[in-house]
């Protein structure tokens, strides 16, 4: 049998890919993990999740401030924004994470080999000029911007989700093109510190691949809050002129074309995966139609002693999906059995109030199982809620009608993304809307608009 440098070598060191190293060290498997990046944690930590959700927590404070949530609870203050200030806690938060990384990585004894991986053949990569062998080898590269045709990122005035956590001064006109979570997010950050922002979509709704309701919903929420949206709408040129961009926009089904002018614009249409210059033809193996690495249940490849996992196979974009991969990735090339429910996902938007759901959507569920029982609870009657001054959102339940099994939620509230794990753990031990009805929920809790709903769907919420 041949000997190997590692008997795991990861490329790329994402969410995905540091935790496969990790856990296939905590197995006993002599593992490396290849990153060209300076610092580990992928665009997750260096420039999407962390970052982002940094930029949003401080925003959401100077909003408080400034448009009189604070001043209605007594709290009189008069914010004054210190950008620098605020990019400088984002960056701390990134370098604690992503340094983080760098000690866990020393504490399971996982090998940093710095570079960008390519394949040689299926056991052996080049890794900064040098080759490294593996008996496994993961593919973890994670993903990238997709770009707009014709429409050339430069960072400073039309920019991608990272430009736009780096900007310099607050933009007095930015347009967002995407309405999907990353264009929102960043959208919002940047309306609530003073930005006029425009969202531009070539869907008729925002949101994509969430529930019609809670897409509705959110829609009406973010317009309260100044968001302008130009949905059915698409973008075919951008042009830049000085310090101005002029956006051509024609309806999404033809028509007359219009122009927009704006002095930042956010090109956040999706993402694509990673998968240029691995040299995946010295190995042979192809990519289906959207770039994607295909896998079996298991997370591996065609080639054998190749795996897969995280943003390149296909699925949702998500670092916690990546995450779960990558310990299920280590646990089968160690012989054990590792395992990831695709059906249970859950996803967030980290906007105010946030949004979230996991499972299927209404429409989905019908296909599904034909009848279907729906419970809804607004959080304008939820006491937490209304202490707190967030009246904005709903949870929805929707439960299979002859099981009453519980097969999607939905929520918009402040803490979504939090009380969605409750959701999620739920529908994993198949729990019926009895069984979330009859659970004891803390009070006064934003929890409690799940119990509310769990107990619609039978008909007999309390307080509504």
């Amino acid at each position: 049998m041949a000997e190997f440098d590692y008997d795991v070598l990861v490329i790329g060191a994402g969410p995905g890919g540091y935790v496969a190293a990790i856990r296939a060290a905590q197995l006993g498997l002599k593992t490396a993990c290849a990153e060209g990046r300076e610092t580990l944690g992928g665009t997750c930590l260096n420039v999407g999740c962390i970052p982002s959700k940094a930029m949003l927590h401080a925003s959401e404070y100077y909003d408080a401030a400034a448009n009189g949530t604070m001043e209605s609870m007594g709290v009189e203050v008069k914010p004054k924004l210190n950008l620098d200030k605020m990019h400088g806690q984002r960056r701390d938060a990134v370098k604690q994470l992503t340094g983080g990384i760098e000690f866990l990585f020393k504490k399971n004894k996982v090998d940093w080999l710095k570079g960008y991986a390519t394949f040689k053949d299926a056991h052996s990569v080049e890794v900064a000029g040098k080759t490294v062998t593996a008996k496994n080898i993961v593919i973890a590269t994670g993903s990238s911007v997709t770009p707009l045709p014709g429409v050339e990122i430069d960072e400073k005035i039309i920019v991608s989700s990272t430009g736009a956590l780096e900007l310099e001064k607050v933009p007095e006109h930015m347009v967002v093109i995407g309405g999907g979570v990353i264009g929102l997010e960043l959208g919002s950050v940047w309306r609530r510190l003073g930005a006029k922002v425009t969202c531009v979509e070539f869907l008729d709704q925002i949101l994509p691949g969430m529930d019609d309701d809670i897409r509705k919903e959110a829609h009406k929420i973010f317009k309260k809050q100044g968001i302008d949206f130009k949905l059915s709408t698409k973008v075919t040129a951008v042009e830049v002129k000085g310090k101005k961009a002029t956006l051509t926009m024609e309806p999404a089904k033809g028509g007359d074309s219009e122009t927009l002018e704006a002095d930042c614009v956010l090109v956040a249409i999706g993402r694509r995966p990673n998968t240029e210059g691995l040299g995946l033809e010295a190995i042979g193996l192809e990519v289906n139609k959207r770039g994607q690495i295909e896998t079996d249940h298991d997370f591996r490849t065609k080639v054998d002693g190749v795996w897969a996992i995280g943003d390149v196979v296909p699925g949702p974009m998500l670092a916690h999906k990546a995450e779960d991969e990558g310990i299920a990735v280590a646990e089968n090339i160690a012989g054990l059995t590792g395992i990831v429910n695709h059906d249970i996902i859950p996803g967030v938007v980290y906007t105010f109030p946030e949004i979230a759901g996991v499972g299927l959507t209404e429409a989905e569920a019908k296909e599904k199982y034909g009848e279907v029982k729906v419970g809804k609870f607004p959080m304008l009657a939820n006491s937490r809620a209304k202490t707190n001054h967030e009246p904005d959102g709903s949870v929805k339940i929707i439960a299979d009608a002859k099981t009453d099994r519980v097969v999607g939620v939905w929520c918009i509230a402040v803490p979504a993304g939090t009380m969605i794990a409750q959701a999620a753990q739920a529908m994993e031990f198949g729990a019926t809307s009895e069984d979330i009805a009859y659970t004891c929920h803390a009070h006064p809790t934003h929890s409690e608009a799940i119990k509310e709903a769990a107990m619609a769907v039978q008909g007999k919420p309390i307080h509504i």
